[in-house]
């Protein structure tokens, strides 16, 4: 088997002679290639974002699985969630070959057991109702197979993210995302390029799904989680951004809020207390555009 992500880079031949500023640059010249090659990608990254998008909105969740770097990617991608959107923990989970160990040190030989794959999904409780990402840079670790081999038997969702072309893991899912980005500078270091383009799949994933479910108002982050003092001079600037109103009176409605930018806005645009915000919320799906889309600043 032919892995373009294990062949050697001519460019990097001679790396180990290159003084500092040669051996940046080369890396610099290898990733700009990598936005490119991920454009090629985007009709079946929108195809999965929908396909996400639908189980979601249905109760299901989204499990990203993978071994080594592909797998910290996910488990990252998945943290992140809850704070940038204040999405519940459990709606976007990771799942990384070894455990919570490998997040910080290498599990040998987890990535080639894909029977725990399907012992570490149970665990999880996947379901049908679920949408399971296979990522793999090589697009053949044998976890991920056989985590998208459990996903299809069970008959959720399967979408896979590799890095070369003809993968197994795109033959295994309903959406196959593949990205060719050459040799890596160190041949067969997927943390490289690889690893960036997975981080850019995954951040446009998430985000747009994230959208879609209408956690963005315009492009601001209306749905943050308040944990610092950082986020909350953000949620304060959010609510003066949206509303009109000045720092105090931003302060005043978040606190009502208890620190949700989405009810503190509606508190002030529609003139109702935070349960009855709350409710306006719910009944448009959690989309503050639908609620006050039609009100201007300061109306």
């Amino acid at each position: 088997m032919t892995l373009n992500t294990e062949s050697d880079n001519p460019a990097s031949r001679d790396v180990d002679k290159l003084p500092a500023s040669d051996i940046v640059k080369l890396i610099n010249a290898e990733d700009a290639k990598v936005a490119a090659a991920v454009k090629t990608a985007l009709p079946q990254v929108a195809q999965a974002v929908d396909t996400i998008v639908q189980a979601l909105s249905a109760g299901g969740r989204l499990f990203y699985i993978g071994a080594g770097t592909s797998g910290r990617l996910g488990v990252l991608d998945a943290v992140e969630c809850v704070p940038t959107f204040s999405a519940p923990p459990q709606l976007v989970q990771g799942i990384i070959a070894g455990g919570d160990a490998a997040l910080t040190e290498a599990v040998e030989g987890a990535e080639d057991d894909p029977l725990q794959a399907r012992r570490d999904m149970r665990t999880r409780g996947v379901t049908a109702a679920d949408v399971v990402c296979g990522i793999a840079a090589s697009g053949h670790t044998p976890y991920v197979v056989g985590a998208l081999n459990y996903a299809r038997e069970l008959g959720a969702a399967t979408i896979a993210v590799a890095c070369n072309p003809g993968s197994s893991i795109g033959a295994l899912a309903a959406v196959s995302i593949s990205v060719d980005l050459g040799p890596e500078i160190i041949s067969g270091s997927t943390r490289m390029k690889a690893g960036s383009a997975q981080k850019m799949i995954l951040n446009m994933l998430s985000t747009a799904t994230m959208i879609r479910l209408g956690k963005v108002y315009g492009n601001l982050m209306v749905d943050l989680k308040v944990t610092n003092q950082k986020l909350a001079q953000r949620a304060n600037r959010l609510v003066r951004q949206i509303t009109g109103v000045d720092e105090d009176n931003a302060e005043r409605l978040l606190a009502q809020a208890n620190n949700e930018v989405k009810t503190a806005v509606v508190m002030q645009m529609r003139h109702v207390d935070a349960e009855s915000a709350r409710n306006l919320l719910t009944q448009s799906g959690g989309r503050l555009r639908q609620v006050i889309g039609h009100i201007d600043a300061g109306d």
